[in-house]
């Protein structure tokens, strides 16, 4: 096991309001990080539990341990036939099943699609989505998603609507692009734990994905940060506040790291 810190915001229901929040963070690459997330969190006075299946750390039996989880995105699929990918898709039942914050990003929300029963696809023309794409709200993402709202992709795969989701916003390329099951569980295809060295470490070490089609070059993906990562930032921030609720505010006009 890997274990990291982060800091957390705030009691959850039915934990001690001295009790710092656990979150398990799950990355699928022994380089892989939580990024801004984890940095938000951190913020927030959380702990992280960050661990990686892929490379052997176990998964556990329950939330007891932990207020919430996060599964990120990784070069896999939820359709490869892998010990830990399967291991992952029945394992997102816990949080779910003990109504505990979950949270999928790209390959996580893929991996949480699966489990209720949805299809996760290529599309038919091999088109991707690599670099900054609008999304748009659905009627019942409104109080979640400005109109367009440009974020961050670099997946080749989407996911259908699982039965008894709400989808929240959507795309042109990928119809689904953020849902929601139940109370605390939301899968997201985009990646807004994404920091500016992330991002050149994904255009070096993972350049040929810029030649599929589909994808910006990528001028247009330093243009896109330059642009939009001040409101993708500040929607993280949004977001984990409804996510998990704090009972004090980090102090305004703090700034946060790049």
């Amino acid at each position: 096991m890997r274990p990291g810190s982060c800091a957390g915001a705030g009691a959850a229901p039915n934990w001690s309001a001295a009790m710092t929040r656990r979150i398990l963070i799950v990355l699928h690459q022994e380089r892989s990080s939580p990024g801004r997330v984890g940095q938000a969190l951190v913020r927030r006075g959380c702990e992280l539990d960050i661990r990686r299946p892929s490379l052997g750390d176990p998964l556990p039996a329950s939330m007891e341990g932990h207020h919430a989880a996060i599964i990120f995105g990784g070069p896999m699929s939820a359709n490869d036939d892998l010990p830990f990918i399967k291991a992952e898709t029945g394992w997102i039942g816990v949080p779910l099943r003990e109504e505990k914050p979950y949270l999928g990003i790209c390959l996580g929300a893929q991996l949480m699609a699966r489990h209720l029963g949805a299809r996760v696809y290529s599309r038919e023309d091999e088109r991707v989505e690599v670099g900054y794409y609008p999304i748009r709200p659905t009627g019942e993402g409104q109080h979640l998603f400005d109109n367009p709202q440009y974020v961050y992709q670099w997946h080749a795969q989407g996911f259908d609507l699982p039965s008894g989701a709400v989808q929240l916003a959507e795309g042109d390329e990928f119809p689904v692009q953020a849902m929601r099951y139940g109370a605390q569980a939301y899968g997201i295809q985009f990646h807004p734990e994404l920091t500016t060295p992330m991002m050149d470490a994904w255009l070096t070490f993972a350049s040929h994905r810029l030649s599929q089609p589909g994808a910006q070059p990528v001028e247009l993906h330093r243009k896109g940060r330059a642009e939009h990562d001040a409101a993708l930032r500040a929607w993280l921030g949004r977001f984990l506040d409804r996510w998990l609720p704090a009972e004090a505010d980090v102090p305004r006009g703090e700034a946060e790291p790049a």
